[in-house]
């Protein structure tokens, strides 16, 4: 197991190594890249993906043998998601945003994550074409470039900045939920965002940029990272239904303190219960 006195060494190695890939994709950021699709046409992977999750396991795994690994193209490759136990894993998103990256819109970021006894101790998120470095440790505070962050204190929901995530829409069981979602956070919010990264809105979110995020459908390398940070920084990341959140099947509402939550997840029920009550009629 690793030990609590063990995760200074461990924020160290990290930090070090997050910080190295982040150059490999300010190297790369303008180069022509080789790009495949996984499942969706929209979910792309390029070599840089490869590099960086190959590299992170290979150095964490020399520095710390015993630790595991939940990593996005490892698990794309081998047609599994790993089962997260109680050992010391570290979740790896290499390059969140990838068709960003693709695009070269600089919404990108490297998310990493270790837990032990399946709560997160480290959280580290790394935007390098913005020298944005959002990090985290339980009970310890979050981070953006060594300089503390806290989520923003608006309370109304028709107060608020929210992001949303709208990509499942691009399955048709999912089209009219997600539009309804948009309009109701549309007629009901300041204004709604997409960024094309969850990894980085949820820091947003930690920083006090924006109110809260949605995003159903993604990963735990989405999310892993930055829930703790979010957490630290004083907010709150639950179940889209209003639950707990799991975080190996993610459903994310991520909100700046519990009221904004609450509001969020009444929002979209009342744009659900419109949904049902259209198909009775």
């Amino acid at each position: 197991m690793c030990e609590v006195n063990d995760l200074d060494e461990c924020y160290r190695v990290a930090e070090e190594l997050v910080l190295h890939a982040g150059k490999i994709i300010e190297d790369s950021i303008d180069t022509k890249k080789n790009v495949e699709s996984k499942e969706l046409d929209i979910d792309l992977v390029t070599e840089y993906d490869r590099e960086i999750e190959d590299e992170l396991i290979k150095q964490l795994s020399a520095q710390f043998p015993s630790h595991k690994f939940i990593a996005e193209e490892t698990a794309a490759k081998e047609g599994r998601l790993p089962q997260l136990t109680d050992d010391p894993t570290w979740i790896i998103d290499p390059i969140d945003g990838t068709t960003n990256f693709v695009h070269r819109f600089p919404h990108i970021c490297i998310s990493l994550a270790l837990l032990v006894n399946k709560k997160a101790e480290i959280g580290i998120i790394y935007n390098p074409l913005m020298r944005q470095f959002f990090s985290a440790r339980r009970h310890c505070g979050a981070f953006l470039n060594g300089k503390p962050i806290k989520t923003s204190d608006v309370r109304d929901i028709s107060q608020s900045l929210v992001a949303i995530e709208p990509w499942i829409a691009k399955y048709p069981e999912y089209l009219t939920n997600v539009y309804k979602r948009m309009h109701a956070l549309i007629q009901g919010t300041h204004g709604i965002r997409t960024l094309g990264t969850a990894a980085l809105t949820l820091c947003y979110v930690a920083m006090g940029a924006v109110e809260a995020y949605h995003v159903d459908g993604i990963q735990a390398w989405d999310v892993a990272a930055g829930k703790l940070i979010i957490e630290e920084a004083g907010g709150i990341v639950i179940d889209t239904a209003g639950g707990d959140l799991d975080i190996m099947t993610p459903r994310v509402i991520a909100a700046c303190n519990q009221q904004i939550a609450q509001q969020l997840v009444d929002l979209f029920k009342g744009a659900e219960s419109e949904i049902l009550n259209k198909n009775l009629n």
